[in-house]
């Protein structure tokens, strides 16, 4: 299958959005509200859905839709691109640029393409499963085969206590080199262009994973969830360079 068309379609989508969220980033003005999760939402998020909502339905009419913020339309589509306006709202409300916006295209339920933009450092990385590029350069994950010389990232430490197995969790952060929360979908961009070795959340919407497949795999990662079974759908995430993403779900597994 030829997936340059919908290559191309996907960048103008990132392009779009990206310069709708520019100039509400870090707004004082812009209201916040809390869904019954306690997840902020506001009308960034709902207005950038809404844009690309708008460009898929011109473009591919017969094409579904599944996103964060509307309820999915057409669901069952050969092709269904799959949105999160803004992954990392609470960074996008707060003023720091570890946020972005996550496309994916679905051909017969699995991810083929996908798309994370962070448009305030201009950064635009695309997966097609196979490669992945980073501002069209190619990426990919860098070696590493010890947890000890490992730079581990996740979203929320709180987490993994509250959703999966918080011992086994801190048992292995305690032996990781770095562990940061440089997370949500800026984690596994710094992990597909080789500046983090472990991305891990253990608890995620189908609109958070859709996109990180493809992009993962494109720069040569490997990606389940959290008990190492198929990434999607899933409601968690392991992501990891190849050296060491079985030693992170045996040690999740212990």
């Amino acid at each position: 299958m030829d997936l340059t068309p919908y290559r191309t379609f996907l960048t103008e989508l990132a392009l779009r959005s990206g310069d709708f969220l520019r100039p509400l980033f870090a707004d004082p003005s812009l209201g916040v509200e809390f869904k019954s999760d306690q997840s902020p939402v506001t009308a960034a998020d709902r207005g950038a859905e809404e844009l690309l909502r708008a460009l898929i339905a011109n473009k591919f009419p017969s094409h579904g839709v599944i996103g964060e913020e509307f309820d999915a339309v057409n669901a069952g589509a050969e092709f269904v691109w799959v949105l999160d306006p803004i992954d990392g709202t609470k960074s996008f409300i707060t003023g720091v640029p570890l946020w972005g916006t996550l496309i994916a295209l679905l051909h017969q339920g699995q991810p083929v393409l996908g798309a994370i933009h962070q448009p305030i450092l201009q950064q635009l990385m695309i997966g097609d499963g196979t490669t992945t590029t980073l501002n069209n350069r190619p990426v990919r994950v860098r070696p590493c085969s010890r947890l000890e010389d490992a730079t581990l990232l996740i979203s929320d430490p709180l987490n993994p206590a509250r959703y999966q197995n918080g011992p086994a969790y801190d048992a292995l952060i305690r032996r990781a080199r770095l562990v940061r929360t440089w997370g949500d979908c800026y984690g596994y961009l710094l992990l597909a262009s080789g500046r983090a070795d472990i991305v891990m959340d253990p608890i995620m919407n189908p609109w958070d994973i859709a996109a990180l497949v493809p992009v993962v795999r494109g720069a040569g990662g490997v990606i389940t969830d959290w008990h190492g079974g198929a990434p999607y759908p899933a409601e968690s995430t392991v992501a990891a360079v190849p050296g060491l993403h079985e030693q992170v779900i045996a040690a999740l597994k212990a």
